[in-house]
């Protein structure tokens, strides 16, 4: 899953980046108010942390371009704020959940988690796929009652074709999901990782991930 950190102080940054990454999130940070709202608008993130008091915008005003715009990303938001005021006033705005600083990491992990449980609406977040099964929450993958190993990116990457059966997925799609805005659009990551895949999940003559000429990738079956 992606994740958006809008966050200018850099001690925060720093662990809070290392965390989310060895948690299995794909994480893209700014420290620019203006920054950050233009990519909460121009990209689909599963979830956004925004600080409260930020340079050029502050959060309550991204919070309310956001959803002037019609996203329902999941909001986040951290301050030094503690008054009820400002929590109710934020949570009336569209923030999902509030955060007094300092926190413990460990909180605003599980805060996220219980946020990322929270779809738009309510279904299974058990995915399945034919016999294949994946737990985003467990971080497991079942493929006839088998457990299968999976590395962070591969795991992320089953994740979001097995999210999107049967639909083409763009290599650009998959790129801005599946990895952050450093990666390089023009390295053969995506194959790498679609190879690696394929040799784990799909048995002798199966074709579970097909390849779409010009267009992308699927996943067959239904959910």
């Amino acid at each position: 899953m992606r994740l958006l950190l809008i966050e200018d102080d850099q001690d925060v940054v720093r662990p809070l980046t290392l965390a989310l990454k060895a948690a299995n999130f794909v994480v893209d940070a700014t420290a620019d108010g203006e920054q950050g709202c233009f990519l909460a608008l121009t990209t689909n993130y599963d979830l956004i942390i925004l600080d409260y008091n930020l340079p050029k915008m502050n959060g309550k005003e991204i919070i309310k371009k956001i959803r002037a715009d019609g996203k329902n990303t999941p909001i986040l938001i951290t301050t030094i704020r503690s008054e009820v005021g400002d929590k109710v006033d934020l949570l009336n705005l569209g923030a999902d959940d509030y955060l007094v600083k300092p926190y413990v990491l460990s909180e605003l992990l599980a805060r996220i988690k219980a946020l990322l449980r929270r779809p738009t609406v309510l279904t299974e977040r058990l995915l399945k796929v034919g016999d294949l099964e994946l737990d985003p929450d467990r971080f497991t993958v079942l493929k006839n009652g088998r457990y299968l190993t999976l590395a962070g990116k591969e795991f992320t990457l089953l994740e979001y074709l097995m999210e999107n059966p049967g639909r083409v997925l763009s290599r650009q799609e998959i790129m801005e999901h599946v990895w952050d805005e450093n990666a390089d659009p023009f390295s053969n990551t995506i194959e790498v990782h679609i190879m690696k895949l394929r040799q784990k999940i799909e048995d002798d003559g199966e074709h579970l991930i097909q390849t779409i000429s010009s267009r992308g990738y699927k996943i067959n079956g239904k959910k």
